[in-house]
């Protein structure tokens, strides 16, 4: 075949494929209107803070823009007709939840010196921000969208919350990285998360694909960093503390503290054997 043919052939397989695409998608556009409602919701953006008149029309615009996108990813009538009430419903409610959420981070972290800071510089509490925007299109059964934002927000932050987790108010994330949270996972309120913990499931087969997969985390419990807790049955107790670098599979009591026991060796120069499986 030739370079012409190649070619020819390659558009027309491009071109059937298209016709078989349901949603308009500009990731860039998405990930543009995140960032302004961002700046907008915390008023980092000079624009919007001049006056009630210059907030009012910033937050039309973004309505606007916020009705364009999800428009673009539903096919339905009644879902359309709605699109307006998503945006005014779900912004204060979103807002007075992440309110609670800086407040928390404040109360639990002696480096957060104002909420200010907690905002403006904390990237669990953004990955929160679009988790919380996400999971109210998720429960509204908008399409791809969700998952779009909170992949952004996870390339951003090292921060994967898929967007169908159900997770309570406040809530904290200290740090953040490599924090995976998946679909079917219930936190509850008052819970604390670090870096490195994985709320996952046990299995990944497909034909579990519409079943509890991921753990149910209750009330007030703090989760350290590297701690990994999978399975759609296992429940961990309110007011508990799971340590770091703990791996469970099953349930605890609450008020139940689980710890990684660690062995300490000291070291004697004379007689101390170098580890046969050490490789860099």
């Amino acid at each position: 075949m030739t370079k012409v043919n190649c070619t020819e052939s390659f558009i027309i397989e491009l071109y059937q494929e298209s016709k078989n695409i349901k949603h308009h998608v500009s990731k860039q556009r998405i990930n543009t209107f995140v960032e302004e409602l961002f700046q907008f919701l915390f008023l980092i953006d000079e624009r919007t803070c001049l006056s009630k008149a210059n907030i009012e029309a910033r937050y039309e615009e973004l309505r606007y823009d916020f009705i364009s996108i999800v428009d673009d990813f539903l096919q339905n009538g009644p879902q359309k007709e709605q699109l307006t009430d998503y945006y005014d419903c779900i912004l204060p409610t979103i807002y007075a939840q992440l309110k609670q959420d800086a407040q928390y981070f404040i109360d639990s972290d002696p480096a957060a010196t104002s909420l200010r800071e907690v905002q403006v510089t904390y990237p669990g509490f953004f990955a929160i921000m679009v988790y919380r925007i996400a999971h109210e299109l998720w429960t509204r059964e908008v399409p791809l969208l969700p998952r779009i934002l909170t992949e952004y927000a996870h390339s951003k932050t090292g921060i994967d919350i898929h967007p169908g987790a159900t997770i309570g108010v406040p809530f904290m994330i200290d740090h953040g990285t490599a924090i995976v949270i998946g679909e079917t996972t219930v936190i509850g309120n008052h819970v604390k998360v670090y870096q490195g913990v994985t709320l996952g499931a046990l299995s990944v087969s497909v034909d579990k694909a519409h079943t509890k997969r991921h753990p149910t985390i209750q009330d007030n419990v703090v989760i350290y960093s590297g701690a990994t807790i999978l399975g759609g049955e296992t429940v961990i107790g309110h007011d508990s503390v799971i340590g770091g670098n703990v791996w469970l599979t099953h349930s605890i009591e609450p008020f139940t503290k689980v710890f990684h026991k660690s062995q300490i060796i000291v070291k004697d120069n004379e007689v101390y054997e170098e580890p046969i499986n050490f490789v860099i």
